[in-house]
């Protein structure tokens, strides 16, 4: 008897010491990643940079909508403001379960608030993520007060500490770019294989195709979910630790430490089988221009009504679905 005790109390001593060793990591993660790692916020007007508002508790009825940035900082002066090489919102429903994504094409012509129109992806240019967040907000209509950023080293350590990303290319790609002496040439074969760091990069950043740079963002779109997913199985939790400690240096965001423990626990949670993945703007609602290079003009009103039609449908698809469960067992009680 006194060897079980000893048993449970060895047992309750290893549990103590994992779960502190977990917690530790993430709020070492969530300290550091709330710090300028990869560029400093400069918002216009010269003031402190925004704060996030609290994210709503996860038994409300409000959407959380991150906006994520991988911005390409080669060549970037000191001090100086990377464009946005690709621009997502991830719109989470916390009842549902849900979340959906949006991937922004970074030729759309947008106006941005206290600097004119140009396109969207240099708005991070103008007044860091702050300017970026609003400028996404008043073209999708949705409050976004959220960000993420990671640059390419960040997303390549990223896919490198969860052990490589399984991915079907769908034809053989191939760039030679003239830039960083071939670092970031593209060299891949179509077929089903997991894809390192280094040949995820140049799977989404990948846009020679017949229709540029709206394959690339459907690329993107793929490639995060099989990443969401991914980082959901039990083998990429237990090594969630040293995922942590690959990938801080490269992200920078505004999202407190709290919200981080509270998006982390609905992440277990989400359903990650059919998120909604969609393209702003969607074809139809813009028209192409020559006025400041090869630019998409899109019109507002319609997208904005597009995106409240897509996430008012993600909603119902997941939730009657449970009332109705609950309505037959009803009915089949007996009186």
């Amino acid at each position: 008897m006194r060897i079980w005790k000893r048993v449970l109390l060895l047992m309750l001593v290893v549990m103590a010491a994992t779960a502190g060793y977990y917690g530790y990591s993430f709020y070492q993660f969530a300290q550091h990643i709330q710090q300028p790692n990869v560029i400093t916020p400069a918002p216009p007007d010269g003031g402190a940079a925004t704060k996030a508002a609290e994210i709503p508790e996860w038994d409300g009825q409000e959407r959380v909508n991150i906006l994520l940035m991988g911005v390409d900082r080669r060549g970037m002066k000191q001090n100086g403001l990377p464009r946005s090489d690709s621009m997502m919102l991830v719109s989470i429903d916390p009842v549902a379960k849900r979340y959906d994504v949006f991937s922004i094409l970074r030729d759309t012509y947008v106006d941005i608030p206290g600097s004119g129109s140009a396109r969207i992806n240099s708005a991070i240019v103008d007044g860091g993520p702050e300017l970026a967040m609003k400028t996404v907000s008043q073209f999708t209509g949705l409050p976004v007060d959220r960000y993420v950023i990671t640059d390419f080293e960040g997303f390549k350590a990223l896919i490198d500490s969860i052990g490589g990303v399984e991915i079907d290319v769908e034809k053989n790609m191939y760039y030679h770019d003239p830039t960083d002496k071939g670092i970031y040439d593209i060299q891949l074969k179509k077929g089903l294989q997991r894809l390192d760091g280094n040949k995820a990069l140049q799977y989404v950043r990948f846009r020679h195709d017949a229709t540029s740079d709206y394959t690339r963002t459907e690329r993107q779109r793929k490639l995060l979910t099989a990443v969401v997913s991914q980082m959901k199985s039990g083998t990429t939790l237990i090594q969630l630790p040293s995922i942590l400690k690959e990938v801080t240096p490269y992200i920078q965001t505004n999202i407190s430490s709290m919200d981080m423990l509270k998006l982390s626990a609905l992440g277990l949670k989400i359903n990650t089988a059919e998120p909604g993945n969609y393209q702003l703007p969607p074809m139809g609602m813009f028209r192409e221009s020559h006025r400041a290079g090869a630019v998409l003009i899109p019109d507002v009103d319609q997208i904005q009504s597009f995106i409240q039609e897509k996430l008012q449908q993600s909603s119902k698809e997941a939730v009657p679905q449970t009332n109705h469960t609950n309505e037959s067992m009803e009915n089949s009680t007996p009186n």
